[in-house]
């Protein structure tokens, strides 16, 4: 299955798909912050107020934006040396935190965050392990 994975989604498809992704998640969280959507649709439905708000959304870009140096890195757009092991090790680990998420909005209380969200983390997890499965880059 995961030769027939790395045939079905090329390494530069995965990066560029991921980049995509991430950017659209960022904007969206900005557009959270900035109040353009409402907060109650994000995080399982359950932040209570918007001190809670800017806190999980901050972190939420935060991680989006190491995530997104992850695969420039892995990508060859940022040049920066990082052993292969701990980049593909990386990749694994983000894996498995999108499987968690996607698992997270499954059980979300809010339907357009169970039914928009699980689809793209569960993508993204599909992404991250086609990229983790590259040995040359």
């Amino acid at each position: 299955m995961i030769l027939y994975m790395t045939k079905l989604i090329s390494f530069q498809f995965a990066v560029k798909a991921m980049l995509i992704l991430l950017v659209a998640v960022m904007i969206f969280h900005l557009l959270i912050l900035a109040g353009v959507i409402p907060f109650q649709i994000v995080w399982g439905g359950r932040l209570e107020n918007e001190e809670e708000m800017y806190r999980f959304e901050t972190v939420s870009i935060l991680v989006n934006l190491f995530i997104l140096s992850v695969v420039l890195i892995r990508g060859g757009y940022w040049k920066v040396h990082v052993h292969e092991m701990i980049m593909r090790g990386t990749l694994w680990v983000l894996a498995f935190l999108f499987l968690m998420n996607t698992v997270g909005n499954i059980f979300s209380v809010n339907f357009w965050e169970m039914v928009i969200f699980t689809p793209l983390t569960f993508l993204s997890m599909i992404l991250c392990i086609r990229m983790a499965l590259d040995k040359t880059k």
